[in-house]
């Protein structure tokens, strides 16, 4: 039966092919979905995780440091970090803004993050050096400029000294870390005020009016304004694999209202209707599992054409041909009928 399976799958070859290149790019599609989801949850973690912070300190009634801001005085910063139970208090100004480069008269947009030189909070750059004056700056190379440019930024100019990369908000929305100084002036006229506190330790006790929240806590209020953005990716991504299946369940079908009198024959010698399906099945398996090396391989290329983090992960890697195995068999249940009502007097029709 496997013999005559591989033979129809090269007699049909072009209808195949088709078959491989249409659900291979389905595949593809899902694949960077995926891709996508992972992207938006890991900038968020890693933005966090920078700040090499325990706890972080906002005004009661405020959702997270990333996604809103209320200013706390910078007195604040001083008295929790005379708490016994806090090892280092840090103050931070964490605010969308728009930069001005030379090569674009356009402006970019930034998330501005402010931090004290040397103290928690301050990213520690993958090239070049961390921010050490007013006029300085660490970027992610999402913003496109290397150490040594620079940028407008409410009318100062900075330099780049320092790069990251995979530091990005809001689906790819650059980072960008300055002096704390340099963001307040940006942000609050100079005035001794930030957005957020970032404690190492955890306090006993908070000054009225404020609320601590975990990093866990600040990455899913960092998710919130694109969760409806995620949930429609995730969904798109199902309907990829129910195309998939569709067009693989089409071959499979056209496939075998073809071999309606081949199905006949092999009754008549003693071919029972469960090995003939299994014959189907075999060939779809195969189908798919040809349309995820294509996606496997299709897939890099696809990439650049989206604008916001794509970062597919290995289990989604994994995961593939066994999907791709379950697309097969739900496919090929459209010719369990033909292969079940093959009628063997049609073996002999025309005789």
């Amino acid at each position: 039966m496997l013999a005559i399976t591989l033979a129809d799958l090269r007699m049909r070859s072009r209808q195949f092919l088709i078959a491989v290149v249409g659900a291979g790019l389905t595949f593809a599609l899902a694949l960077l979905l995926s891709g996508m989801v992972a992207g938006f949850h890991n900038e968020i973690d890693r933005t966090v995780a920078s700040a090499d912070a325990d706890g972080w300190v906002l005004r009661t009634g405020t959702s997270g440091p990333f996604t809103s801001v209320s200013g706390i005085p910078g007195s604040t910063v001083d008295e929790l970090a005379s708490d016994a139970d806090v090892d280092d208090a840090s103050g931070m100004v964490i605010s969308l803004q728009s930069v001005f480069t030379e090569d674009l008269d356009r402006p970019l947009r930034i998330m501005m993050i402010g931090t004290e030189v040397g103290r928690p909070g301050q990213v520690a750059p993958e090239r070049g050096e961390p921010v050490g004056g007013d006029d300085e700056a660490v970027a992610d190379e999402r913003l496109g400029l290397d150490i040594g440019e620079t940028f407008t930024l409410g009318g100062r100019e900075f330099e780049v000294v320092g790069l990251v990369s995979g530091m990005t908000m809001l689906g790819g929305t650059p980072n960008a870390w300055i002096s704390l100084p340099a963001a307040q002036e940006a942000l609050f006229q100079g005035e001794d005020i930030v957005t957020t506190i970032v404690v190492r330790g955890e306090p006993e006790a908070l000054p009225a009016g404020f609320t601590l929240m975990t990093n866990e806590e600040v990455e899913e209020d960092s998710l919130g304004p694109m969760k409806d953005a995620v949930s429609s990716v995730d969904a798109s991504r199902y309907l990829m694999w129910a195309v998939a299946t569709i067009i693989v369940a089409a071959l499979i079908y056209v496939s075998a209202l073809q071999r309606t009198r081949d199905f006949a024959v092999l009754k008549a010698v003693g071919a029972s209707s469960v090995s003939l399906f299994l014959g189907v099945a075999i060939q779809a398996v195969l189908v798919c599992l040809a349309a995820a090396a294509f996606a496997f391989a299709v897939s890099g290329f696809l990439r650049p054409l989206y604008k916001v983090p794509v970062e597919v992960p290995g289990t989604a890697y994994l995961l593939m041909p066994v999907i791709a195995t379950g697309v097969g068999i739900l496919s090929s249940l459209v010719a369990l009928r033909q292969a079940v009502k093959a009628d063997p007097a049609l073996a002999f029709g025309g005789a």
